[in-house]
C-alpha cells in the first residue's frame, strides 16, 4: 500500500519542452517511461503544467531588441527571456501524449499571470506570490515528496528548493529529470538543492 503521506510531483512534462518543441530539453521524452512506472508506487500524484498567455512578459519576443536566453531585469529580479513555448491551448503547452495523466489527482497550472513568470510549483518568481500547491498538500497530509520531470536546472529546483523551505522532505530522481544547462545551470541547481536540503537520488 502506498503511503499515503509521500506525493509524487511530476513538473513540466508538456510537448514545448520535449524534442521538436519550441523550448526543448534535450532528451526530455526519455523520462517519460519511468516517470509512468514511478506513478504506481505514490498514494498521490500531481502534475504541473506552464500555462502563459501569448504576450507573456518572459517571452523574448515581447521585449524589441531582445533574444531568446538574454537576461533582463523585472520588478522581482532577473529574468531569462525565453522563446514563446507552452502558450495557453496550443499543442505546444499539452502534456506529452505518452504521459499517463490518468494517474493526476491534481493539475497544477502556473505562469499564467502575464508580468511574472513561474518557475517553482510553489511560488511565482517573486518569492511571495503563492500558487495554493503547499495548502493543498497540507490537506491532503502530505509531508514528503518525489520529483521528476522538466527541467532539472529551472523548474525542477526551484520546486525542490521551496517545498524545503516549506517543511516538505523532499528527494529529486535525477534520472527522471532532465535540464537545459544553460551556462552551467545544471551543476549550480545541483549545488543548490544540496545545500537546501533536497535529497539528490
Amino acid at each position: 500500500m502506498p503511503d499515503a503521506t509521500h506525493a509524487l510531483l511530476v513538473i513540466d512534462v508538456q510537448n514545448d519542452f520535449c524534442p521538436g518543441g519550441a523550448l526543448a530539453v534535450p532528451e526530455g521524452d526519455s523520462i517519460i517511461p519511468g516517470i509512468n512506472a514511478l506513478m504506481d508506487d505514490f498514494a498521490a500524484v500531481i502534475l504541473t503544467q506552464d500555462w502563459h498567455p501569448s504576450d507573456h512578459l518572459s517571452f523574448a519576443s515581447q521585449h524589441p531588441g531582445k533574444a531568446p536566453m538574454d537576461l533582463t531585469q523585472m520588478p522581482y529580479g532577473p529574468q531569462v527571456l525565453w522563446p514563446d513555448h507552452c502558450v495557453q491551448g496550443t499543442a505546444g503547452a499539452a502534456f506529452h501524449p505518452a504521459l499517463r495523466t490518468d494517474r493526476a489527482d491534481l493539475i497544477l497550472r502556473k505562469g499564467f499571470r502575464r508580468p511574472i513568470d513561474s518557475y517553482s510549483a510553489f511560488f511565482e518568481n517573486d518569492k511571495t506570490t503563492p500558487t495554493g500547491l503547499d495548502g493543498y498538500l497540507r490537506t491532503r497530509g502530505i509531508t514528503a515528496l518525489t520529483l521528476t520531470g522538466l527541467a532539472t536546472d529551472f523548474c525542477v529546483t526551484y520546486s525542490a528548493v521551496d517545498a524545503v523551505r516549506l517543511g516538505f522532505a523532499v528527494t529529486v530522481r535525477q534520472d527522471l529529470c532532465r535540464a537545459i544547462d544553460f551556462d552551467g545551470s545544471l551543476a549550480a541547481a545541483q549545488d543548490g538543492m544540496a545545500q537546501a536540503g533536497v535529497r539528490l537520488a
